[in-house]
């Protein structure tokens, strides 16, 4: 009687090709982060036209870095995080490009809930690709971090000194923790072709 059980060294090979192909992402998702704090910092005060199509651009990018991140995760048991992660975020890119006609308090707040909900659903992931991973808990703790920052976003959107560019920040520590991910996803990568 033959075993359909995958062996070791095919788990082994699985494990370190999500780790390879995540660890590109977060490596493309860090650079774009870095990149939109860059032109966030440069037009937010000098272009409302910019400044709203960089708006519109960042929850639209993370639609595309979901659709990434499911396919380099194609034996994971349940992609349901990441599809409704996706959902939420073209929701978030529809409503930002209607709400950025009413102000950037509004604008502001919609961002706000996005993070929440994309932090969450983050959490989540992280907590679930530990087992597998390893060394999860860059994206684990973006993930709570995120939530906050909703929560602070939205309680602070209408405040005199709030703006779009304090969303840079927001942005910065998403990248921060995104490259952390990256190398950590190195050691795992090492550790499990060097068993």
């Amino acid at each position: 009687m033959t075993s359909t059980a995958p062996s070791n060294a095919a788990i082994a090979v699985q494990t370190v090709e999500t780790a390879r192909s995540l660890r590109r992402l977060y490596f493309i998702r860090t650079a774009f982060s870095i990149t939109w704090v860059i032109l966030v910092s440069l037009f937010a005060k000098t272009s409302m036209v910019i400044a709203g199509i960089l708006l519109v651009i960042y929850p639209a990018w993370d639609v595309i870095g979901t659709f990434l991140d499911i396919r380099a995760n194609l034996n994971s048991p349940s992609k349901t995080p990441q599809y409704i992660n996706a959902v939420i975020s073209v929701l978030t890119t529809l409503a930002v490009g209607v709400v950025l006609q009413k102000g950037i308090p509004e604008t502001l707040m919609v961002f706000g809930a996005w993070a929440i909900l994309t932090g969450s659903i983050q959490l989540v992931l992280g907590l679930q690709r530990r087992k597998l991973l390893g060394g999860q808990w860059p994206m684990i703790i973006s993930g709570g971090q995120s939530m906050i920052a909703g929560v602070s976003i939205i309680v602070q959107a209408h405040a005199p000194t709030m703006g779009i560019v304090n969303l840079a920040g927001y942005s910065a520590f998403g990248a921060f923790y995104y490259l952390l991910s990256a190398f950590r996803l190195s050691k795992t990568i090492k550790q499990v072709t060097t068993v």
